[in-house]
């Protein structure tokens, strides 16, 4: 990459150098350093990623919705143009893969596909969902108990989401081993300063589920069904225009958004709950407040650390001018625990009320997250299903944070009763 322009105050004291988003100390406990960036600052220039650090409540909920700012910049320049250097010719299948999916998009294209899609996320599509959601979520709580336990995490957390988002995409049962594997690779893109490595894996599984998806829109094509790929091609047949690719691209953003949050909140929550003992006790003991209690968790430990936007023209935060060509990193995790909007924020509170709980999660702007009220019903089940029916759920091992930052979430869940 060329190097990033900076401009105005670019802070860089004590309080940069404690955010070291590769140091394990740092993953499993971000939230000192976060307080440290928030004292001394709203903008913090950080020379490792040649980004600008924001993380004040406010002013990422304000750059979320400022259209000066985009998550990609080619709609209006190129590469040259913004001052960048193309991605090596070696990643382009990933970055084919993750440039025509929604969430790298920018209007008049992500308006057209954001319209489509968010036919199958209509409150009424969701509700419809939620007896499915419940009976999976049933089978998978079962299934850890008669084991008397084990990794929730894998037992409980990632095949509920998975499973939900396959159901929708039409993804037949015998072909769902290798979606989350994908995911994974792909989603290993997202981190900060990926190695070659990471990227050779991200390419592969960008090619392999391309692949996958390109047969299965062709089988779709001949004999439709009630999923959303089939419903994508009948609007594409319709007129609205929408290529195979962004066909492609949406059905893997899906899989890789559509479970990630809910993965790592349903692990990250339950991790958070054993550390608070008094609040999980709360909740066995008045199951009415899950609602509150899950927009709680979502806050408190929240699983996309850092959202990342482009500055397509100048803009000042604090006393920090960013020109154009810049990137800022939105740190959600910070803004999350601001006590300018969140009153004692490092504190679990599971009484918290929901209507006031309004945080960024889930992002803003026109990147909210589509599958939010999806989200939300899945992480009612497992967290509902798992206090009704394992009233003595406990931690049986210590576990490990993955050392992604981005995504943040924890290698392992070992639980028993």
């Amino acid at each position: 990459m060329t190097d990033r322009p900076m401009s105005g105050h670019a802070a860089s004291g004590p309080a940069v150098k404690e955010f070291d988003p590769w140091s394990a100390a740092f993953v499993a406990d971000p939230y000192p350093a976060y307080e440290a960036l928030r004292a001394a600052g709203r903008a913090h220039w950080f020379e490792p990623t040649r980004q600008w650090l924001i993380p004040h409540y406010d002013d990422v909920s304000e750059l979320l919705r400022d259209r000066r700012l985009g998550r990609t910049y080619l709609h209006r320049f190129t590469h040259e143009e913004f001052g960048r250097e193309a991605p090596p010719a070696g990643h382009e299948p990933f970055h084919v893969l993750n440039d025509n999916g929604l969430l790298d998009l920018e209007a008049p294209d992500h308006t057209r596909i954001r319209r489509l899609v968010a036919k199958a996320f209509t409150p009424r599509t969701v509700e419809r969902l939620a007896p499915t959601v419940q009976r999976l979520a049933d089978e998978l709580v079962d299934g850890l108990r008669a084991d008397g336990g084990g990794d929730l995490l894998a037992r409980v957390a990632e095949p509920l989401p998975v499973a939900v988002i396959a159901e929708m995409l039409g993804i037949p049962p015998g072909d769902r081993q290798p979606l989350r594997p994908w995911s994974a690779d792909i989603c290993g893109m997202y981190e900060l300063n990926p190695d070659e490595e990471t990227a050779r894996r991200a390419v592969r599984a960008s090619e392999e589920f391309s692949e996958y998806l390109r047969g299965l829109i062709a089988e779709r094509r001949r004999a439709p069904g009630e999923d959303l790929i089939s419903a994508l091609i009948a609007a594409y047949e319709d007129g609205d225009t929408l290529s195979e690719q962004e066909m492609v691209s949406t059905c893997v953003l899906l899989l890789n958004a559509g479970h990630e949050a809910t993965v790592n909140t349903t692990a990250n929550g339950w991790f958070t709950l054993f550390r608070h003992p008094d609040q999980l006790a709360l909740l066995r003991a008045e199951p009415g407040l899950l609602r509150d209690a899950i927009e709680e968790l979502l806050r408190f430990d929240t699983p996309l650390q850092m959202f990342e936007r482009w500055v397509l023209d100048d803009i000042q935060v604090g006393d920090a001018v960013i020109p154009r060509g810049s990137e800022v990193a939105l740190l959600f995790g910070s803004a999350n625990r601001d006590p300018s909007r969140f009153p004692d924020p490092g504190r679990l509170d599971l009484r918290r009320p929901a209507a006031d709980n309004r945080h960024v999660t889930f992002g803003a702007g026109i990147h909210y997250c589509l599958g939010a009220p999806l989200a939300r019903i899945e992480l009612a089940a497992s967290f509902g299903t798992l206090l009704s029916r394992a009233p003595g759920l406990r931690l049986a091992a210590e576990p490990r944070w993955k050392p992604g930052y981005v995504i943040r979430g924890l290698e392992e869940l070992l639980v028993s009763w």
